[in-house]
């Protein structure tokens, strides 16, 4: 999340900002380029895989054009009206590289059906073989230059558009294998070909269009995420145990977090929010995550009855399928209450079931107390 008053993290920004437009820059050229010379060729060799393959190019100049529009203006500063920022823009952006590769595969498989019902004989020279084959390489290249800097900068536009030069190498090879066969045979498999290449696209696009959803839908953060902020917040040794991880995704490197922490009972107020403080800090300098909430569940420390009625309906608990956690444990023995979250699979068919099964056991284990269970999610990787 950019922080205007982290004058490194802005550095950070700024910096990612301009590889991502650079890069895609970068690719603008190669792809104009390359829909130029092949455009010339495809038209005077009469060849629609070439054709194809050249309008394919100038969709892919113009899916690097969005990334640069979309990474501008995800850069924009928080406002009142978006105080998270704009960073989700980003995935828009990548959304909208998804359907235009959508668009461009659907247009070429018309063309291509086409020309399976009313032939055309290509006619190829040596010196288009040979500008084929150059491009295949050219996009080799650019396709694992856009996809690793993507990757770097963890901008999901790029590794997009890196993906489609793969792809659209490939493409370009079949290409030229087709024209390669015509000149020794005399049969062209190109309009075929065309229809294969169609659908290819069709499915790349599909496939980003999917990752986008998900990432805008709000999908589980990486599970070396969890593990690393976890354990930043457990090397504090008041921290017993953290639980309740909720990350936020508010675009690209833009990760918040709300979090439970178990402490003693016997911690004071200022020794607790000294703690909380010092969580927040170090999981922002360590990971660039903002901690928007940090509770508190008190553990008993004094109470030995207390310990043991805690590790009796662990065991218990846990012991009944598709329960994967119990937390946020206390017994208050002036009330004669017990409280605790369970946390159940998502696997799990009937959770109203499952959580009336952990209760009645509970109950009947303890039946001069009442029992508070909270049933919880599992929104990030369990432990």
């Amino acid at each position: 999340m950019t922080n205007p008053f982290n004058i490194a993290e802005n550095t950070d920004a700024i910096n990612r900002d301009k590889t991502i437009v650079r890069t895609s820059i970068i690719g603008i050229i190669a792809n104009a380029f390359l829909a130029g010379f092949k455009a010339v060729i495809g038209i005077l060799s009469n060849s629609i895989a070439i054709t194809l393959d050249a309008v394919n190019n100038l969709s892919d100049a113009g899916s690097s054009l969005v990334t640069i529009i979309g990474t501008k203006l995800a850069g924009k500063q928080p406002d009142k009206k978006h105080p998270w920022g704009y960073g989700r823009i980003e995935y828009l952006s990548a959304m909208i590289i998804g359907i235009i590769v959508m668009y461009a595969g659907v247009t070429s498989l018309r063309e291509s059906i086409i020309k399976i019902i009313h032939p055309e004989v290509p006619s190829y020279s040596t010196v288009s073989l040979i500008i084929v084959g150059s491009a295949v390489l050219v996009k080799i290249l650019l396709g694992l230059f856009v996809q690793s800097t993507g990757k770097k900068v963890n901008s999901a536009s790029l590794v997009n558009s890196g993906k489609d030069a793969l792809m659209d190498s490939i493409i370009s090879a079949a290409t030229l294998v087709s024209a390669i066969i015509f000149v020794m045979t005399g049969f062209s498999p190109e309009a075929w070909l065309g229809a294969v290449i169609s659908l290819m696209i069709i499915k790349a696009g599909i496939e980003m269009l999917s990752e986008t959803v998900s990432s805008i839908l709000g999908q589980r953060v990486e599970a070396e995420t969890v593990k690393t902020v976890r354990q930043s917040i457990m090397s504090f040794p008041e921290v017993r145990g953290v639980y309740d991880m909720i990350f936020h995704d508010y675009g690209p490197d833009r990760l918040n977090c709300s979090a439970h922490i178990e402490v003693d009972d016997t911690m004071t107020a200022d020794k607790i929010d000294k703690l909380q403080r010092d969580i927040t800090a170090k999981v922002f300098m360590e990971h660039n995550i903002i901690i928007t909430a940090l509770s508190v569940y008190s553990v008993n420390t004094q109470d030995e009855t207390a310990i043991k009625i805690r590790s009796e309906i662990y065991k218990t608990v846990t012991a009944i399928p598709h329960v994967i956690q119990v937390h946020g444990f206390y017994v208050d023995e002036a009330a004669k209450r017990i409280q605790f979250d369970v946390i159940f699979d998502f696997d799990a068919k009937d959770r109203c079931a499952l959580y009336e099964q952990v209760v009645t056991k509970v109950k009947s284990l303890y039946p001069d107390y009442d029992i508070l269970c909270v049933p919880d999610t599992d929104f990030s990787v369990s432990e």
